[in-house]
């Protein structure tokens, strides 16, 4: 692969990380602790929203956003004919 296409790999693998985790932040930092007074006010099984994503929620948007990253990865080393074979 050429320095250019390293380049331009590494890249969109940073844009994909930040995005990534820009989400997760969000949602944990976000939903888990600033926005947890709103947020309660809504239910799910017995338990208030904010309660719900300040314990449980963000941990499976992190799970949810290690499959994501994986797909993305591989559809990246596709692109880039470095995927494994």
């Amino acid at each position: 692969m050429s320095d250019k296409n390293v380049q331009n790999y590494w890249n969109r693998n940073l844009q994909y990380l930040g995005m990534l985790l820009t989400i997760w932040f969000i949602v944990s930092y976000g939903f888990g602790i600033i926005l947890v007074e709103p947020l309660n006010t809504i239910k799910i099984g017995g338990f208030k929203l904010g309660f719900w994503f300040a314990q449980q929620g963000s941990i499976y948007v992190f799970v949810l956003l290690i499959f994501v990253y994986v797909y993305l990865m591989n559809k990246l080393d596709k692109e880039y004919d470095v995927d494994e074979k």
